[in-house]
């Protein structure tokens, strides 16, 4: 196996890790995209996870992009389609099929995953979008945030706005309505799966919204949702969430030997 860090674009953000096994037969790919508010984090925060998919003997991409700090929305989920096209271009090179992938997006990342699933009418070689603690309906996420809402949902409200370039939804709608991922549910979308906690402050119901949407248009989506209030990559670390992730990813990508 080899672990290299490629450029996908001109900016200091636009860059990858990809972990590929050189021997044996093409392999799918997993996308791993990091949360952090839209305006943090990093992919060296993805690294054991990342580590975990390549021992199942996947392509693993985990992959960094330009911040809200760098560019406003569309700049982040333009970030993720560059990189998926980069890899898919070179798929040879990196011993990958470029017609089976997953997206698994955390937080934030959570968000650019299923609005990369959800943009246009499907994503070729897109087999499946998982999306752990994701803020899908940045919209909700406004409301939630008023001066009634907690500090993280404060918080996630100000991030939101921030990644729209500072606009509101009232000035911005336009924006907001493009960053809205039930928005644009189509018939060629790939299935879904999301985890939240029944008490953190991405609640549930933003996903149930998006599996609405979905359904409404003949995709599947699941949504699940555990006890307590862990976000993110601690949900994820959950007894049984990880185990669930990587079955439900293995059944859309199939097994391969590591």
């Amino acid at each position: 196996m080899r672990i290299r860090t490629y450029a996908y674009g001109s900016h200091a953000r636009q860059i990858m890790d990809v972990w590929w096994h050189t021997a044996g037969p093409r392999r799918p790919a997993v996308f791993v995209i990091h949360g952090g508010w839209w305006s943090g984090g990093d992919k060296k925060y993805m690294t054991s996870i990342s580590r975990s998919y390549s021992q199942l003997g996947y392509t693993v991409v985990n992959l960094d992009y330009r911040l809200s700090g760098d560019a406003a929305w569309p700049a982040q989920r333009t970030d993720v389609l560059t990189a998926v096209n980069a890899v898919r271009r070179h798929a040879a090179f990196f011993n990958t099929d470029p017609d089976r992938y997953v997206l698994v997006g955390f937080s934030a990342g959570g968000h650019l995953a299923t609005a990369v699933g959800a943009y246009g009418d499907g994503r070729p070689g897109l087999r499946g979008v998982v999306g752990i603690s994701p803020p899908v309906s940045p919209l909700s996420a406004f409301a939630d945030g008023s001066v009634f809402g907690s500090k993280e949902q404060q918080k996630l409200r100000r991030a939101a706005i921030r990644l729209a370039g500072g606009c509101t939804p009232a000035k911005c709608p336009r924006v907001w309505s493009s960053m809205e991922v039930p928005f644009h549910a189509s018939a060629g979308d790939p299935p879904m799966l999301t985890v939240h906690s029944s008490e953190e402050f991405v609640p549930p119901y933003q996903s149930e919204i998006l599996k609405e949407s979905l359904e409404s248009v003949g995709v599947q989506m699941t949504v699940k949702t555990m006890a307590g209030t862990q976000h993110s990559a601690p949900l994820y670390r959950e007894p049984g969430v990880a185990e669930t992730v990587q079955a439900w990813i293995v059944a859309r990508l199939g097994r391969v030997a590591p």
